[in-house]
Formats: structure tokens, sequence, C-alpha cells
């Protein structure tokens, strides 16, 4: 079995050198990281992660962590409301793999106290956390952001000692989407938004708000509608809204699947989309370009978001680079369920 001492002897260097070289250190020339990277290579040496992990005592691995509900997060991932999720843990999975770091879906353990799950990373010798946040009365949070466990929060503003968080713009979002279809022309707009309770609805419900401000218009209250993220919550929503009124040219979907929900109910009562209401989602997941018409959205930059969100929290685990919060721009992106509203 070949030896890391093996290495060093073959490469000029010291056996610490051969450590920090592997581990991607900073401190050894670029020079001298390749000579002993030849001699790994020539060597055939694998070095020995589990006894490293074990000595540091903290792995190379990073908990994801699903606030949703008590269920696991690939079960979570089944419903509609969480399709956007999905675009976002492949640039997660990416980001992470391409860092070195393995990515990890710790279970919850049993018993009430929130305690628990930050002695289980302990155990675990977890080196961080990337927390995704769609309740946030969910206690781990609370216990994360107070745990000296390097965490950042996705779509939750969760900050501590060791905690900072990612979130899209989703209030720009919404003011977009909104302006665009005062421009078109449309002044009674229904609103079929997210639990406000929740970051992401809170803030889509504020930004449609300015939008409708800054063009002197209030919201109307009977024009409002929360329910759940899902499809299905959405069709029943559009359709409660359709049997008590039709006095509206235009809805906002709080989600691209939210839309597909809205589509549906209006296809049933007959209406025209964009000529009788124009329709616009949230998101801009791949099926909005195939839907018929093609859907009007707010591009959330999965990419982005995934991205800072694990380069962040690497910085803090190995104590370099920024640590701040980071909020990602949204784009509005104008497809043909919009037009002019109709005379």
């Amino acid at each position: 079995m070949v030896t890391s001492e093996q290495v060093a002897r073959l490469a000029g260097v010291s056996r610490a050198t051969v450590s920090r070289a592997l581990n991607g250190s900073a401190y050894v020339s670029e020079e001298t990281k390749k000579r002993i990277h030849d001699a790994v290579a020539s060597l055939g040496y694998e070095p020995n992660i589990v006894a490293q992990n074990l000595a540091r005592q903290r792995s190379r691995a990073i908990a994801l962590g699903s606030f949703f509900d008590d269920s696991g997060l690939l079960t979570q991932l089944e419903p509609t409301r969480h399709y956007y999720h999905l675009g976002l843990l492949k640039n997660i999975e990416t980001e992470v793999a391409e860092a070195g770091y393995d990515l990890v879906l710790p279970s919850r353990p049993h018993g009430s106290s929130r305690n628990d799950y930050i002695r289980s990373l302990q155990t675990r010798h977890i080196a961080g956390v990337l927390a995704l946040c769609a309740n946030p009365a969910d206690p781990r949070i609370a216990a994360l952001v107070e745990a000296p466990i390097p965490t950042v929060f996705i779509d939750h503003m969760g900050q501590g000692p060791h905690a900072t968080y990612v979130k899209p713009d989703y209030m720009d979002g919404a003011r977009q989407v909104t302006q665009h279809l005062i421009r078109l022309g449309h002044r009674r707009i229904a609103f079929l938004l997210g639990r406000s309770t929740a970051l992401s609805g809170a803030e889509r419900l504020l930004g449609c708000q300015q939008g409708l401000a800054m063009s002197g218009l209030a919201m109307n209250p009977g024009l409002l509608r929360e329910c759940g993220w899902n499809t299905e919550d959405a069709y029943a929503a559009a359709t409660a809204l359709l049997d008590e009124r039709r006095d509206f040219t235009a809805i906002v979907a709080g989600s691209d699947m939210m839309a597909l929900g809205v589509l549906h109910a209006l296809y049933e009562r007959g209406l025209r989309v964009p000529d009788d209401i124009s329709v616009t989602g949230f998101d801009d997941i791949d099926l909005c370009k195939y839907i018929a018409p093609p859907l009007t959205t707010v591009r959330l930059d999965r990419q982005s978001i995934g991205a800072g969100a694990v380069r962040r929290l690497i910085a803090m685990i190995e104590n370099n680079g920024d640590v701040s919060p980071l909020v990602v721009p949204t784009k509005l992106i104008v497809r043909q369920s919009t037009g002019p509203a109709p005379s």
C-alpha cells in the first residue's frame, strides 16, 4: 500500500506539505502542488479520507437540511409546490462536488428537543449546513442560527455568528411583473399568491403592492387570494374566484406550477389567454416554454442562488472569503400569456 511518506519522498517535500496540497491549501505553490499530484498519479496513492476527517474532527461533508415539515427531502420534492427546488438542488450538488465536498441528507433524529438535530450533526462531524427553508417556524432553524456550525440559509433571512443567507429578490420580481401588466393597460389584476407567512410569499405580496402603488393603484382585497403553492391549490383558488366575479383582466400566480392550475381553471370556463385574461407565473421553470401559451414569468437565477450559497458556506468552513448575505436579482421573462387588457 502506497503511503503519503512515499509521495513526499518522490516529490521532494515533507508529509505535511503533501497533506496541505491534497486538502487544497493556498499556502502551497502551484509548482509544488504539481510535483505532488504527479507523484500521487505515478504511485497510485489514495489518501485515507476517513482517517483524515477523524484526525481533524471535521469531515468534508455538507448537510442539506430541508425544513418543509417532518418528512424527508425526497418525499417533499414530489408535490408540485417544490418543482423549483429540483433545479436549485442540481446547481447545489454540482458546486459542492467541484469544491471537493460531499452532500449528505441527515435524517431528523427522534425526540422533541431542537438540540437533537444539532447534536446529530456534530456527531457526524458535519462541516456545514445548507438549509432550504420553507417553514420558518421549524425549531431546527432557530437552533442552527445559534449553533457553532457554519450554516447558509436559502429563502430564510437567518443570521448569526456562524450563519448567513442567500435569497432571490422576490419583491422586485413581483414589482416587475405587476408593472408589466399595468403597462399593457390592466387595472383590475387578481393575485393568487402563496402563504404570506413564508418569506417568499410575503415578499411577493409586498412587491405586487409596490408595483400597483407606483402607478397610483391600490390592491383590491377581493382580488387577493392566498393558497398553497401546489397546482391543485391554485386551480381550486382560481375556480372559486371565477365563481365569485369576472371583473379582472389579469391573474398573477405565485409560481409557475400555480399558474398551471390557473390556466386549467380558465380553460374550463372557455376563457382565452391572453385575449380574455392575461396570466403570469414566477420561477421560470423549464416547462414555461412549452405551456400553451408560453408563460410570462419571473426568472429566479437558480445557478447563482445555489453557487452563492455553497461558496459562502465553504468560505465560513475554511475561514476565507465573503460571508455576507446575498440577494440575487430576478428578471422578467415576457412570453405569450400576457397581452393588452381587453376593452
